[in-house]
């Protein structure tokens, strides 16, 4: 049987509408306060395996030079900021558009963690970061006693 109890310690953080999801479900009072969220805020999928965790956070359009991952005291965070400058210039025409974006999550996590050993790739519009477990927080198989 596999044991859970340490991925409810995983609690996001995301400026003030996430203060509020962390005491509350997400459907408890969607997007009163950013209603642009699910399209600023990267989805982000968290598993818990036997060694560590796994955080995939969906941002396509984004390259890994555009992330900063961080771990202080407990906590990992992950954010971005890209600004875009296009600028087209024909005969008699000119065209400037630009963009920005940005996006900050953060994560507290669970004691058990080796934060020295996180690591980070970026692939195919996903960022992963797997979470290594302290070697006493990982799932030891079942083991028989001998009677004597």
């Amino acid at each position: 049987m596999e044991d859970k109890t340490m991925l409810p310690n995983l609690r996001m953080r995301t400026s003030w509408p996430g203060l509020i999801d962390g005491y509350f479900n997400d459907n408890f009072l969607p997007d009163v306060f950013n209603t642009e969220k699910s399209q600023n805020m990267p989805a982000v999928n968290i598993s818990e395996g036997n060694d560590d965790y796994r955080i995939e956070v969906a941002a396509p359009g984004l390259g890994k030079e555009d992330f900063k991952v961080s771990f202080d005291n407990g906590v990992l965070t992950v954010s971005s900021e890209k600004e875009v400058n296009n600028e087209s210039k024909e005969e008699n025409v000119l065209r400037k558009e630009f963009s920005y974006s940005s996006f900050c999550r953060s994560f507290r996590l669970p004691d058990t963690v080796n934060g020295d050993k996180i690591k980070a790739t970026y692939s195919d519009g996903i960022l992963n970061i797997v979470v290594p477990k302290k070697e006493e927080a990982k799932v030891k198989p079942v083991r028989e006693i001998k009677i004597s």
